[in-house]
């Protein structure tokens, strides 16, 4: 098929700038600023960041104006080049950086974006101290951890709260106690306690588990943490107490002698059907003006009123359940699902779903069966919808478009985000429009009709092995079409959307594209 225009010169004209990074409002450099330090101990995964975005909103509650950040213990530079199998979804900040999805629940808790200068690695810290060594900016002298890297840690923290103008910054230090990798954030955090005694506050965020056999909560894990934290020169201020069940006083009080913690500043957080309950739980802990009288601060009362009344939504969204499956390639590891991988999808779903008085109900399934067995997509007859989300590479990729095919053909509601997008255009156009043989350029760049292309600058940073951060990143403006889907479901003209791709439609395939769609309603055909 002849293409009428260039696609290079098409994409390079149409596509938008990104924004530019809007500099911090003027903050007061002399405010006295509080740091809340949230660390593991006994083991990972008990949820360090939600209680960090739930201590977020109780203090915002109190009408201080909190800010929450990441430091993320890993020698990457930002988390766009790791496996999501191995460390989980990417979420991407609006200027553009590739973060942990605790990002995500930290901006939904707050109900505000952050930028940048909320997330750190250990990989940038390295790499912004070695940058400067390089350039003479020690110096000459000998760069070391301590002073050099643990400083270059102290000034991030403090210029997000600055950049922030945020009253209290909580800070959550990833991995546990122990771990080698996470002991200069430690250090950069003792440092400041040193120098700022009233003005820093550590919460340890601890397991308590109830062996089965035994049928009784166990603290000596938790009393072992504390004591290891000790030695690290840092005493925690109070413990969120993680376990399948509340933790009653007598477990309280049996960590108060064994750690010198107050039996009143063990915070009950026991597991939960929704996260979003945690911050209430906390609340009925009075953990807000605990906190608050630690850091000497007002401790007036917690305002939850607008986060109550969508905790309420949460719970009557049961009455109106959506089956929802996820379609996806990053499930297995092993013999388990790891449900990781699409995290900041599946979180936005819930959230969208019970703003909306709906409660997904989400089922997993792994579109390499579909490669195996194209036929067994029809169980995708029992959904009310079906999203397909990110990815890269080719595996499962046949068994994703089996299951767009049938969702178009079923008139299943069907979304697709990033490589979901595309796999929907390729489906369409080897389906609809009569392109046979459609592909992306991802799978096969020779392709008869390459209808999914590289980005002209992506060709030029792929062809210098230029990976890291290189993608189009952040948020981008999006004009919508009136008596569109998508128009409709906005509610606006123009919205913004953050990106994290390579790849587009290619613009010498739209103008074929859309006249398969005008034929397709023409005709009253499903679609």
């Amino acid at each position: 098929m002849a293409r009428a225009k260039s696609p290079k010169k098409v994409a390079a004209r149409r596509r938008p700038k990104a924004p530019k990074k809007a500099a911090p409002k003027a903050a007061k450099p002399d405010k006295a600023r509080k740091f809340i330090f949230v660390i593991g101990g006994v083991m990972s995964g008990v949820g360090k960041g939600i209680a960090t975005a739930s201590l977020g909103t109780i203090i915002q509650g109190m009408g201080h104006r909190v800010n929450l950040v990441k430091a993320d213990p890993y020698l990457n530079v930002d988390a766009g080049n790791m496996n999501p199998t191995e460390h989980g979804e990417v979420f991407v900040m609006r200027h553009g950086l590739e973060t942990d999805q605790d990002m995500g629940n930290y901006e939904r808790f707050l109900d505000r974006e952050l930028t940048d200068e909320d997330y750190m690695t250990s990989g940038m810290v390295y790499k912004s101290v070695i940058d400067r060594e390089r350039s003479l900016g020690y110096g000459g002298r000998c760069v070391e951890a301590i002073p050099h890297v643990r400083d270059e840690i102290v000034a991030r923290f403090e210029h997000a709260a600055l950049a922030a103008d945020a009253d209290v910054t909580i800070v959550e230090i990833g991995g546990t106690i122990g771990d080698f990798q996470n002991a200069l954030f430690y250090e950069a955090a003792k440092f400041m306690k040193l120098r700022r005694p009233a003005d820093v506050v550590f919460v340890m965020v601890s397991y308590l588990p109830v062996p089965g056999a035994l049928g009784e909560m166990k603290t000596r894990p938790t009393q072992n943490a504390v004591n290891q934290l000790a030695a690290y020169g840092i005493q925690a201020n109070f413990i969120v107490a993680r376990a399948p069940e509340p933790v009653d006083e007598r477990r309280k009080e049996k960590i108060a002698a064994a750690t010198g913690i107050p039996a009143d500043h063990v915070i009950s957080a026991p597991d939960i059907e929704s996260v979003y309950d945690v911050p209430v739980n906390f609340e009925a802990d009075k953990t807000g003006e605990k906190i608050a009288r630690a850091l000497g601060i007002s401790n007036g009362p917690v305002d939850l009123r607008r986060w109550k009344a969508f905790v309420k939504k949460v719970k009557d969204a049961a009455a109106r359940p959506v089956k929802i499956a996820v379609v996806g390639k990053y499930f297995d590891t092993g013999d388990f699902v790891l449900s990781d991988s699409y995290l900041s999808v599946i979180e936005a779903l819930k959230y969208s779903g019970y703003q909306l008085g709906a409660k997904p109900r989400l089922t997993w399934v792994n579109s390499k069966k579909y490669d195996d067995d194209p036929k067994s997509v029809k169980e995708l007859a029992d959904f009310d919808g079906v999203v397909v989300p990110g990815g890269f590479g080719t595996a499962g990729i046949e068994g994703k478009i089996a299951a767009i095919k049938f969702c178009r053909e079923q008139q299943i509601p069907y979304f697709g985000l990033c490589y979901g997008m595309q796999l929907l255009t390729i489906e369409f156009a080897r389906h609809v429009a009569g392109l046979f043989g459609a592909q992306t350029a991802e799978i096969d760049p020779t392709a008869a009709h390459v209808v999914i292309d590289v980005m002209p600058d992506q060709k030029e940073k792929i062809a210098k092995g230029e990976y890291g951060g290189s993608m189009r990143l952040g948020s981008y403006p999006c004009r919508l079409k009136k008596g569109t889907i998508a128009r409709k479901a906005y509610g606006a003209d123009l919205v913004t959307e953050r990106h994290r791709h390579r790849y587009e439609v290619n613009p010498g395939y739209v103008a074929d594209l859309e006249a398969a769609c005008v034929d397709l309603l023409r005709l009253g055909a499903k679609g």
